[in-house]
């Protein structure tokens, strides 16, 4: 239903690493058990050229796309010119997987890699979900640019306050699956009470995973990133995601990541990490700066501006492309980082940590 699957004449290809859950269930299970032709890559996407993702598509004729916003983000920091020299014309719906997609990125999908004619399916699930919870349908949900829109038929999510009350259209909170669903997590091998304490603990009867959202006025359900990944400046709370989203839909940025490091001033202060876009010209220094931290100021307001701006050429991300907030908050708070086994770059740290030593803080 999601990926509006044809199987007699449909090329599907899912860019997920193997080893991630998303590499089991929309790789080898989903599209082998629908009988779906389909593309299996194993290699980075630059190599031997930046257009190597796009040159498989016009190669064997891609119609569906599944990837993570962080590939659509480098792809924007690369810029345009590798998508336009390919012909992407087979292409007929585009799928995000693995955090929330920002609208800038959303749109900026459609447009380049969709050539404004494929429906986006941005589809929230877990690793403890075993299959997609919450996505548009294709060609039946209106959808809006960030949003995952709504459950599919027969799940049950409502977004809670601490008190397990539901927060109501225009309400933010944490997500709760409510109902049992088909492929859901029964246990932790050998640790039932582990499983139990971590997922069951936290509200009643509910399973919480630790994802916070946001209801808009229309009831459209908006992920907001891990609860641990909220910051608490001058006792606001606020989502790195939404301070991520307000950065990159600045035409220098193609890419963010934003942690709270401790202060002493106000609780926590705003660090960001940014990536600027390709075949762009950018301000330079204090001067870029000081627009993008007015530009968040405008796009959510004083309180949410980063204390500090570090403009870096690459994140430390996972082998699936999740960005490791974890570490960057250890180099924001000046700690010894911490693991850093699964990153697929582990030399980005290093780079990290230097080029904020040699940064200096706003005021």
């Amino acid at each position: 239903m999601v990926f509006d699957i044809k199987p007699e004449k449909d090329v599907y290809w899912c860019t997920a690493d193997i080893g991630w859950v998303t590499g089991h269930s929309y790789v080898v299970y989903g599209p082998m058990i629908n009988g779906t032709t389909q593309v299996m890559y194993e290699g980075t996407p630059d190599t031997p050229t930046k257009a190597r993702i796009f040159e498989l598509i016009e190669k064997y004729k891609v119609s569906i796309l599944y990837t993570a916003p962080t590939l659509i983000r480098t792809w924007m920091k690369w810029g345009v010119e590798f998508p336009n020299s390919c012909d992407l014309t087979s292409l007929r719906l585009l799928g995000s997987v693995g955090e929330p997609i920002n609208p800038e990125a959303w749109m900026w999908y459609r447009e380049i890699i969709g050539g404004n004619r494929c429906p986006i399916v941005d589809t929230w699930w877990q690793t403890e979900t075993g299959a997609i919870l919450i996505s548009p349908l294709p060609g039946i949900t209106h959808t809006k640019p960030g949003s995952a829109m709504g459950t599919l038929p027969g799940i049950v999510a409502k977004v809670i306050d601490d008190e397990e009350r539901e927060v109501g259209n225009g309400g933010a909170g944490y997500l709760a699956l409510t109902e049992p669903w088909p492929s859901m997590l029964r246990g932790i091998w050998g640790e039932p009470e582990r499983y139990a304490e971590t997922y069951w603990s936290r509200f009643a009867g509910k399973y919480f995973a630790g994802d916070g959202a946001k209801l808009d006025d229309d009831g459209a359900i908006w992920l907001l990133g891990r609860v641990d990944d909220v910051m608490n400046v001058s006792g606001h709370r606020i989502s790195t995601t939404e301070v991520e989203s307000a950065l990159v839909s600045h035409p220098s940025v193609a890419e963010a990541a934003v942690v709270g490091a401790k202060d002493d001033m106000t609780g926590q202060g705003i660090v960001a990490f940014v990536i600027l876009r390709g075949g762009v010209d950018h301000l330079q220094g204090d001067v870029l700066n000081k627009e993008l931290r007015d530009h968040v100021a405008k796009e959510i307001g004083p309180i949410a501006k980063p204390r500090q701006i570090l403009v870096v050429n690459e994140l430390p991300k996972t082998r699936s492309g999740k960005i490791m907030r974890r570490l960057l908050r250890d180099v924001a708070e000046n700690r010894e980082t911490g693991d850093a086994t699964t990153l697929a770059d582990p030399n980005v740290m290093k780079l990290i940590r230097e080029g904020l030593n040699s940064g200096k803080s706003e005021d």
